[in-house]
């Protein structure tokens, strides 16, 4: 599908300068681009990359002004802000290339399930007993979808995700390929004898609205009570979430995080790759946690923490200098003893 820039500039309130009949039908970085192509700038740092791109059209800030010449088959769509007016016109193309409504063969839908209107199901879906399914939901193949379910409007539900009985979903939700959603939490108890029996799993997990969970995350249900991933959360690939975590608005975690169960995550914390947060413990809004870091307990204040166990990232970034001299203090200390041991001697 082709835009032309005066499209493009009508759709984001910019300006144009250069050629608005000129049009592109692809996306590419502006390092790789090419004929049809529409990139953006924001990051100065690539501003290198604007006098020698090959794109036919490319977003930039309004307070962008070339100091080199520019190619000739470029023109420039200046906005407020490159990078959110981009993000735009992603939205707005993957909004067009939505899955038109169908229900594809073979494929299963409970009798005494609701379905909205708008909805397209893929093939080797499956929606349980009593689940009820808003408008305009995509549910893509071999997804399962199961009994008491509750989907909201515009929800997309990718290949093979899994959404266990009594869970609900929010509006304007994204499961990705591989989420399981209500899956048992990890609830055992030990008898007399040691060995572990099974902690009946008989809660839920809610998901509110504009909620985007990663490929391959895992959101346990709750031991009684509901997992409750609030509005607006971001979880990237193969996250953890166990059982009553309870995750605040706006939050934003990168892959491979780990949660223990009944922690409760503030509003607007980001959590950096292959962090793990302790069970029973809460982290304040607003906190930022550095990737690989730990934290064994609860975090009062909002802070940037590092390291495991986490610390406010100067107090770790002053603590590592410190480690990384140890052998050198090491072997001044032991030139000291030698020292004083012949001193004493003498």
């Amino acid at each position: 599908m082709e835009f032309s820039a005066e499209q493009i500039a009508g759709i984001l309130n910019g300006e144009i300068v250069g050629n608005a009949q000129v049009t592109v039908n692809g996306l590419a970085k502006i390092e790789e681009g090419h004929a049809g192509a529409l990139s953006f700038l924001s990051n100065p740092k690539y501003e290198e990359y604007i006098y020698k791109t090959g794109s036919s059209v490319c977003i930039v800030n309004k307070t962008f002004e070339p100091t080199k010449s520019l190619p000739e088959t470029l023109t420039l769509v200046k906005v407020e802000d490159a990078y959110a007016c981009f993000a735009k016109l992603l939205e707005v193309y993957s909004q067009m290339n939505k899955k038109q409504p169908k229900i594809e063969n073979p494929s299963f839908i409970a009798e005494n399930a609701t379905i909205g209107e708008g909805m397209y199901l893929g093939a080797f879906a499956y929606i349980g007993d009593n689940a009820k399914i808003g408008n305009n939901v995509s549910i893509y193949p071999n997804a399962y979808i199961g009994e008491n379910v509750v989907i909201g409007d515009g929800t997309i539900v990718h290949p093979g995700a899994t959404i266990y009985a009594e869970c609900k979903i929010g509006t304007n939700c994204i499961i990705h390929a591989g989420v399981i959603i209500g899956a048992d939490g990890f609830g055992f108890a030990p008898d007399e004898n040691g060995e572990y029996q099974k902690v009946p799993q008989i809660g839920n997990v809610i998901l509110e609205d504009n909620v985007e969970v990663g490929s391959n995350t895992t959101i346990d249900r709750a031991t009684m009570g509901s997992t409750i991933i609030r509005r607006g959360v971001k979880i990237d690939n193969l996250c953890q979430i166990a059982h009553n975590v309870e995750i605040g608005r706006n939050t934003a975690m990168a892959a491979q995080v780990g949660i223990a169960g009944s922690a409760k995550i503030g509003e607007h914390v980001m959590i950096g790759g292959q962090a793990g947060i302790s069970g029973h413990l809460h982290i304040a809004d607003g906190t930022k946690i550095v990737a690989q870091s730990g934290i064994p307990s609860s975090v009062k204040k909002a802070d940037t923490l590092m390291g495991s166990p986490g610390i406010p990232m100067d107090d770790f970034k002053k603590s590592y200098f410190g480690f990384r001299k140890l052998p050198y203090i090491l072997t001044k200390l032991q030139e000291l003893d030698k020292k004083i041991k012949e001193l004493t001697k003498e």
